[in-house]
C-alpha cells in the first residue's frame, strides 16, 4: 500500500512538472506572438504614414515642377503618353524608402525626402508589361487592387477590357482551392502593390503563374515577374498606369477603346 502511494505521489509530481513546463512554453509563445503583432502594427503605421505623404505630394504638383522635370528627363523615343501627363499624375514620385530591388529605378531625392523615379524607366517597363499582357486573353487574367485610391481606375479597367477585377478584399483561395464555388483558373495576375495585394501575390506564387505589379520604391519584388516602377499610392498615378495598360491591351486585341485618361485618373489640372 505504501509502495502504491509512493508511485502515485511520484506520478502526481511528474504531472505537475509537465503542466508547469507547458504553462511556461505557452507563456513564451504568447509573449512572442504579442511582440510579432506589435512589430507588424508598427510597420503598418509607418507604411501608412509614408503612403499619406506620397498621396499628399501627388496632389501638389505645380506647373514649375512639371517644367523642371521635363527639362531634366532625356527620353530618345516618343512616350506612351505625353511626358507632361506622367508628371501631372505624379507617376514619378516615390516614397522616402528605397528597397534594394527598386534602387535602380530611382535617379534623385527631393528636398522633402521623397524619391523620384526615372520616367524613362517607367515608360520602358510599361512597354515590357504591355507586350507580356497582350499574350493573354481577358478570361485568363485578373487585376487586384486593395488600396482604395485605386478602386475607381481598377473598375474602369475591368469595364473597358473585360478582365476580371477585385477591389477591397481579395477572395483568398479563389484560384487555388478547387472546393470553392467561385474557383477559377488564372494564367496571369496584375496587382497594384505587392504589399497590400500580398494575398493575391502569394496565391499566384503557389500556382507558379506570372505577376505584373505596380511597384513603388518601398516595395519588395519577390515573385513579381514584370515590374512597373511607379507611384502606386495616389489615385491619379494608379489611374494613369491602368489607363495605358487598358488602352494598349484593347489596341492589341482589336477592340474599341473610348475612354479618356481622366476617366481613370479624375480631372487633371
Amino acid at each position: 500500500m505504501n509502495e502504491f502511494k509512493k508511485i502515485e505521489k511520484k506520478s502526481q509530481s511528474q504531472e505537475k512538472k509537465v503542466l508547469r513546463n507547458l504553462a511556461e512554453e505557452l507563456k513564451e509563445r504568447l509573449a512572442k506572438k504579442d511582440t510579432e503583432e506589435e512589430i507588424t502594427k508598427e510597420e503598418i503605421r509607418k507604411k501608412e504614414a509614408s503612403d499619406k505623404e506620397v498621396q499628399e505630394a501627388s496632389e501638389k504638383i505645380t506647373k514649375e515642377e512639371i517644367e523642371e522635370e521635363k527639362k531634366s528627363i532625356t527620353i530618345k523615343e516618343e512616350t506612351l503618353i505625353p511626358l507632361e501627363n506622367y508628371i501631372k499624375c505624379a507617376v514619378h514620385l516615390g516614397t522616402k524608402v528605397i528597397t534594394p530591388s527598386m534602387r535602380k529605378f530611382v535617379y534623385k531625392r527631393r528636398a522633402d525626402g521623397l524619391t523620384v523615379i526615372n520616367t524613362a524607366f517607367i515608360d520602358g517597363k510599361l512597354r515590357e508589361a504591355i507586350n507580356f499582357l497582350n499574350k493573354y486573353e481577358p478570361e485568363q487574367i485578373y487585376l487586384c487592387c486593395k488600396r482604395e485610391s485605386g478602386w475607381n481606375a481598377t473598375k474602369k479597367f475591368g469595364e473597358v477590357t473585360g478582365i476580371r477585377v477585385f477591389t477591397k478584399k481579395y477572395p483568398p483561395g479563389i484560384t487555388t482551392n478547387l472546393k470553392l464555388d467561385n474557383f477559377f483558373e488564372v494564367e496571369l495576375v496584375i496587382i497594384c502593390d505587392p504589399w497590400t495585394d500580398k494575398n493575391a501575390l502569394n496565391d499566384t506564387a503557389k500556382l507558379k503563374k506570372p505577376v505584373i505589379s505596380l511597384c513603388d520604391t518601398n516595395n519588395f519584388t519577390t515573385n513579381v515577374t514584370k515590374i512597373i516602377p511607379c507611384n502606386n499610392k495616389s489615385a491619379k498615378s494608379i489611374g494613369c498606369i491602368l489607363y495605358i495598360l487598358s488602352r494598349e491591351y484593347n489596341k492589341a486585341k482589336g477592340e474599341p477603346f473610348n475612354a479618356s485618361i481622366e476617366d481613370f485618373t479624375g480631372k487633371l489640372e
